[in-house]
C-alpha cells in the first residue's frame, strides 16, 4: 500500500542528498536522483505518490521483492541478538548461512569464503587461483562486468573500465559468443561456440597456458546484455581449462539465487567451475553480502598455508541472518520455480509478441527473471537504436524510452541500446503482465527512433 503522498519531505531529502551524497558512475551536476519514500513487493514510490513496478529489481538484486516479512524479521531477531562479530570467531547464522549456499552449489564447491558484495567476491577468487596455481594472467570476455575494484574492474569488458584501467593486472580480453553480433561470421549456435572456443584456445596458445591462472565468466551475462551462451560452450571452456590446468571462475553476482529459474545459471548447463563468486540475489541486497564458492582442491591449498586475505565485516552476522531466511524463504516458497515460470510462461512470450509489433525491437534472449530486448534503429541491419556507449544527444533515443516507461509507471533497466527485464523473482503472473503492458506502450518511443 502506498502511502500518502508527502512532496515536502521529498524535497527536504531530495535537497540534502544534493548537498552531501556523492554518486557512483555519475557526473554529480547531471543528475537528478529521485527521492524514494518506501517499497513493497515488486514496486516503489516516491513522495509525490507516483508508484512504479520494479522492472530493474533495484540493480538485479531484489531477488524476492521489497521488504519481505521473514527477511526483515531475521536482520531484527539477529539485531536484537547480536549485531556484529569478527569473521575469526564462529557464529551460528554465519555457519548455517554457508552451510545452504553450498548445499546449492554444484559439485564440490562447500567452502564458502564470506565478502561484503561481488567486487570483492571477485578479488578474492582471483586471488584464491593466483596462489592455487602460481600463475598471474586472467582471461577475462569483453561484454562483461565484474565489479569496480580494482583487479574486478580491469577484468570488466565495458566502457566503465576505460578510466581505471591500468593495463597492467595481468587481464588478456577475449570475445565470447554472442550471436546476434557474432565476431566470427556465425550462422548457428553450433558455428558460434565452435568459433569461439577456437578463439579462445588460439588466445590461451599465443599468451602461454602456463601463464594463465584463470578464466573468468559470468555464467549468463548480466548488465552488458543477458547474453545466454549458447549450447556446449561453457563445457567447452571448462574442458580447456582442464587440459591447461587453468582455474575456471564463474561469476554468479547477478545470475546467481533463482534469477534464471535455478539456483544457480550454472545450473542450466551441468558444468561446475573451480570458484562461484556470489552476491546480490543471496539476500536480495537487504544487507550487504557476497562471496566465493571454493572447490575441493582450491581449498586444500590453503589447509597448511594462510591465505593472505580478509574482511572486517566478512560473514557480518546480520547480513548473514538476511541469507538464511532469504534463501528458506525462497525454498518455502518456490520463488526459484516461479522464477522459471514466470519467464517461460509470461516473461518469454510476452516479449516475443511485443518483438512482433515493434521494429525497434531487434532481439529478445532470456530466461527466468533475466531477459534484455535489443533495440536497434533496423533490424536488417542490426544498426543499434543508439551508439556504443552514447552519451548526451546521441542516446536521446534510449532517454525517451525510459522517460516513456516511468510515465507508465515501469521503472526500466536500461542499457546502452538495451532494456533488461528483470523484475524480481516474486513476481506475479498479473504484474509482469502489468509491465509487459506499459514496455509495449513505451516502445512506441523507440519506434519512433527506426528506419
Amino acid at each position: 500500500m502506498t502511502p500518502p503522498a508527502d512532496s515536502q519531505v521529498g524535497k527536504a531529502v531530495k535537497a540534502v542528498d544534493r548537498a552531501h551524497v556523492f554518486h557512483s558512475w555519475s557526473a554529480q551536476g547531471l543528475i537528478d536522483p529521485l527521492p524514494i519514500a518506501g517499497a513493497e513487493g515488486s514496486y516503489f514510490w516516491d513522495y509525490d505518490g507516483n508508484r512504479y513496478l520494479d522492472f530493474s529489481s533495484q540493480l538485479v538484486n531484489t531477488n524476492i521483492g521489497h521488504q519481505h516479512p521473514k527477511v526483515v524479521a531475521a536482520i531484527q531477531e539477529q539485531a536484537a541478538k547480536l549485531c556484529t562479530i569478527a569473521p575469526g570467531f564462529a557464529v551460528d547464522v554465519r555457519a548455517e548461512a554457508a552451510r545452504l549456499i553450498a548445499e546449492r552449489t554444484p559439485g564440490d564447491l562447500d567452502k564458502i569464503f564470506f565478502t561484503n558484495g561481488g567486487a570483492e567476491a571477485v578479488e578474492n577468487a582471483v586471488r584464491m587461483a593466483r596462489l592455487h596455481t602460481g600463475r598471474h594472467k586472467v582471461l577475462s570476455a569483453y561484454r562483461s562486468y565484474h565489479g569496480a575494484t580494482s583487479t574486478a574492474i580491469n577484468l570488466t569488458g565495458d566502457p566503465r573500465r576505460w578510466p581505471s584501467d591500468t593495463a597492467s593486472a595481468g587481464v588478456v580480453h577475449f570475445w565470447g559468443p554472442f550471436r546476434y553480433r557474432s565476431h566470427f561470421h556465425a550462422e548457428t549456435e553450433e558455428q558460434e561456440t565452435e568459433r569461439a572456443l577456437q578463439h579462445l584456445e588460439e588466445l590461451i596458445a599465443f599468451e602461454g597456458p602456463q601463464s594463465i591462472a584463470a578464466i573468468i565468466l559470468e555464467t549468463v551475462v548480466g548488465t552488458a546484455g543477458i547474453l545466454v551462451p549458447p549450447p556446449g560452450y561453457l563445457a567447452g571452456v571448462r574442458d580447456l581449462c582442464d587440459r591447461h590446468g587453468i582455474v575456471f571462475i564463474l561469476d554468479e553476482v547477478m545470475a546467481g539465487f533463482g534469477r534464471t529459474g535455478r539456483w544457480f545459471a550454472a545450473d542450466h548447463f551441468d558444468v561446475t567451475p573451480d570458484l562461484m563468486t556470489f552476491a546480490k540475489g543471496v539476500n536480495s541486497g537487504y544487507v550487504p553480502l557476497g562471496g566465493v564458492a571454493i572447490s575441493a582442491e582450491i581449498a586444500a591449498t590453503f589447509d597448511q598455508r594462510p591465505y593472505p586475505g580478509g574482511l572486517t565485516y566478512s560473514g557480518h552476522p546480520l547480513a548473514c541472518a538476511s541469507a538464511v531466511a532469504t534463501i528458506n524463504a525462497m525454498a518455502e516458497e518456490g520463488i526459484v520455480e516461479n522464477a522459471a515460470s514466470i519467464g517461460e510462461n509470461v516473461l518469454g512470450p510476452g516479449l516475443a509478441e511485443l518483438a512482433a509489433r515493434h521494429p525497434s525491437v531487434g532481439e529478445v534472449r532470456g530466461m527466468g527473471a533475466f531477459w534484455a530486448l535489443e533495440l536497434v534503429k533496423d533490424r536488417d541491419t542490426r544498426e543499434p537504436l543508439v551508439p556504443y556507449n552514447a552519451a548526451g544527444p546521441a542516446n536521446a533515443p534510449m532517454g525517451d524510452f525510459a522517460a516513456a516507461c516511468k510515465q507508465r509507471g515501469l521503472w526500466p533497466f536500461v542499457n546502452m541500446n538495451r532494456t533488461h527485464v528483470v523484475p524480481p523473482c516474486t513476481i506475479t503472473e498479473a504484474e509482469a503482465k502489468e509491465g509487459l503492458a506499459a514496455l509495449d506502450e513505451a516502445l512506441t518511443a523507440a519506434d519512433a527512433h527506426t528506419v
